[in-house]
């Protein structure tokens, strides 16, 4: 049987907040609290080594197969979810299921040079100039797909609850196509905010986005993932060894420790154009809201995020 490994990380800890930023709450900007979260700024620190600066939308499949834009901006923000690559024992065959920019499907094939890596996604939105062993094909992984079964050593998906509408066929798919033994790693995000301390209320700008985003999604038949209904997924597909690990990001740079403050600073970052291109069409065409309600909405999300009041995070 086939293995599998899901993402998201550690510990059900507390994340204590940052003193200072607690310091002057007639304040909400971070700058209060001398840390700098300009755009231009963060983009300094996150960007420096990793990432390259860049509203379109896909329509090939059909317009309501993903409501997030595919454009320069979103690959951006796409860009800051890549993370450590898994080590795996000489691999052949790789699939990157949903690569978006292609970023980790290249550097798995730089990593792996004698193996053939394959990314898919819905729009063609990826570099052509890519290592000899990497290929990007445009498909739907709600269709039929057309690998060979036992064919991958690996495969991975990250971040793609929006477009799936059976998650049943993707598994089913995945099981086909990976060989006896082999491993598939996937990753999802609740999109549920979290807090510790009472700074988010109801009213809380970002709370209200989540529940729009939350209902929308639920009214298109794609209800969001938790780590209870993918592990409950992945065993009725038949997978074995079954790992599940679970990450708190917290929102902002108002943790106190160093490296939850950095991967705020990151998701702040990220911020920025996530609630815009995760909201407006979700809004608007599913919930059938007016443009410029949609877009108060998704304004208050980003608002309440760079509020360093508001201790929130994400799993």
């Amino acid at each position: 049987m086939s293995r599998i490994h899901t993402r998201r990380i550690i510990g059900e800890m507390s994340i204590e907040v940052d003193p200072t930023v607690l310091e002057n709450p007639e304040d909400e900007d971070y700058l209060s609290a001398g840390y700098d979260t300009s755009t231009a700024s963060l983009s300094s620190s996150v960007h420096e080594y990793l990432f390259e600066h860049g509203r379109r939308y896909h329509a090939y499949y059909g317009t309501d197969k993903y409501l997030i834009p595919t454009d320069e901006k979103e690959q951006d923000r796409l860009d800051l979810h890549h993370e450590s690559l898994p080590p795996l024992n000489a691999p052949h065959k790789i699939l990157d299921l949903g690569t978006g920019t292609g970023i980790w499907a290249i550097d798995m094939a730089e990593k792996y040079p004698m193996a053939q890596v394959i990314g898919t996604d819905l729009s063609p939105i990826q570099p052509t100039w890519v290592p000899s062993n990497c290929r990007f094909e445009m498909d739907d992984a709600m269709m039929n797909w057309t690998f060979q079964s036992n064919s991958f050593d690996f495969i991975h998906a990250r971040n793609i609850a929006a477009g799936i509408s059976s998650w049943q066929h993707v598994m089913s798919e995945i099981m086909r196509c990976l060989k006896p033994g082999a491993y598939a790693e996937l990753m999802e995000m609740e999109i549920k905010p979290h807090c510790d301390d009472g700074t988010m209320t109801a009213e809380n700008g970002l709370k209200v986005y989540t529940d729009y985003l939350r209902a929308s999604m639920e009214k298109m038949g794609r209800p969001p993932l938790d780590m209870d209904s993918m592990r409950r997924l992945l065993e009725e597909s038949g997978f074995e060894d079954i790992q599940m690990l679970q990450a708190k990001e917290s929102v902002g740079p108002w943790p106190k420790d160093p490296k939850m403050k950095r991967i705020g600073a990151m998701a702040l970052l990220n911020a920025d154009t996530i609630y815009e291109s995760y909201g407006m069409a979700a809004f608007t065409r599913v919930l059938e809201m007016d443009t410029e309600k949609a877009r108060s909405i998704c304004e208050a999300g980003r608002a309440a995020a760079r509020s360093k009041n508001f201790h929130v995070y994400t799993k």
